[in-house]
Order: structure tokens, then sequence, then C-alpha cells
């Protein structure tokens, strides 16, 4: 396998995961697993940890997969590099979504680019609806175009 082939498929991944978390937040966590997902549409004083929190686990569990059948059956197969794409892109949704935006951590507080701007609207648009239905701005790391043209207009003005 070339130097490329793996860049390619984490890439590729790494894409790809923004719509797997598109489709898992819209259809699994704003469905049939609301029950975990609710408290992190409503204000808890439970503490530091969210039922929400066990969306963690679920989506490591394949990357971690990944990784373990990469590093059995060797780095010529893709498994590997799918497992790599996929926890990269939990560690930048992590930073986004929990550090960032709902700043668990003390971290990233004064980022105010055009695209941070973007991220955070798109994501307070999305918790103004606290019920699992009429939602919107299901992704994380691409949100619509309007956010975008709303944060630099901010920026400018």
């Amino acid at each position: 396998m070339s130097f490329i082939t793996p860049v390619f498929v984490v890439v590729g991944t790494f894409i790809g995961m923004e719509a797997v978390a598109w489709l898992a937040h819209r259809f699994l966590m704003h469905g049939p697993m609301w029950y975990f997902h609710e408290d992190h549409h409503t204000k808890g004083e439970d503490g530091f940890f969210e039922k929400n929190d066990t969306f963690f686990l679920i989506f490591a569990t394949p990357g971690i997969s990944f990784i373990y059948a990469g590093v059995v059956l060797g780095f010529e197969a893709p498994y590997f590099w799918i497992g790599l794409g996929i926890t990269l892109y939990g560690t930048a949704y992590f930073l986004i979504h929990d550090v960032f935006i709902h700043q668990r951590f003390k971290w990233l507080r004064n980022a105010n680019t055009i695209y941070f701007r973007a991220i955070r609207r798109a994501h307070k648009m999305h918790h103004k609806h606290l019920g699992k239905h009429d939602g919107e701005c299901f992704g994380m790391l691409w949100v619509p175009l309007k956010y975008y043209k709303e944060a630099a207009s901010s920026l400018r003005g």
C-alpha cells in the first residue's frame, strides 16, 4: 500500500463521519435514543456528566474496533486507517462540541473566527428546540452556509 492510500482512507472516513454523525443525531438521538440525549437539551444540575455522554462510548466502539482489527490483520488492510479516521473525527467532535460550544473544559474560550461563530450559532439554533421534534442543524463540523454569512457579517459590523 502506498503512503497516499492511508491518507485518502483517513480523510475520506473523517469526512464521511460528518454524515454518520448527522444521521445518528437526527434519527437516533432525536428518535428512539432520545432518553439518553434529552438531558443535553435541558439545563440540569446533576453534575459534570450527562446521560448524553453514553454516545461517546457508543461512537468510540467502531473506531476502537477498526483500529484493533487493523493492528491484528496488518496495516495493508484499510481497517486501521478507517479506525484512525473515525477516532480523529471523534476528537474533533469532542473539541468543537464539548470544549468549544458547551465549554465543559476551559479551553478555546476566545476562539472568535467566522468558522467558530458559525458553528456556535448553528448549535444554538439546534438547542432552541427542547423537544426531540422540530430540530435543525444536526451536523457538527459543517453547518449551513447562512451561519457563515451571518458570522462574517457580525465580525465586519
